[in-house]
């Protein structure tokens, strides 16, 4: 099965936990030029009115620049890696058992299937361990 493994930027801003919080965070970034192919938010329990909004990619100056003037932060501790391929049974337990049989601890986990594709995003504690990510997947898949 052939599989596209590659590393991914990943960039997160805090936004208000209210209608329209995400929506004048991302306009900020279309501005630019932006086109997403990975947006999650979610509210942030510790912080009750606040939520934290990640994505991926930005590409170029102007949309870096754009990014850093809506508070967001390139996330560069954090490990992020890109799986996209043709879809089956099992995918998700399979990539993620691979993952699990090196020791590594995913930090965040987004996985879905449009027709016959499926593309994952996995998110680990420090670019080493995704870079074990990577070789790991690409001998084992």
């Amino acid at each position: 099965m052939a599989l596209s493994i590659t590393r991914v930027e990943l960039w997160a801003t805090g936004v208000e936990d209210a209608a329209g919080g995400v929506a004048k965070k991302l306009q900020k970034l279309t501005d630019a030029g932006a086109n997403f192919e990975f947006v999650f938010a979610r509210r942030s329990p510790e912080a009750p009115g606040k939520g934290v909004l990640f994505l991926t990619p930005l590409k170029g100056s102007k949309q870096k620049l754009a990014a850093r003037n809506a508070d967001f932060q390139k996330l560069g501790r954090i490990g992020a890696v890109r799986v996209e391929g043709t879809d089956s049974r099992g995918m998700s337990a399979k990539i993620t058992k691979a993952v699990a049989e090196k020791n590594l601890s995913l930090r965040g986990y987004s996985a879905a299937t449009i027709g016959k594709r499926f593309v994952m995003y996995l998110a680990f504690d420090s670019q080493a361990d995704a870079t074990q990510a990577i070789r790991t997947l690409k001998r084992k898949m």
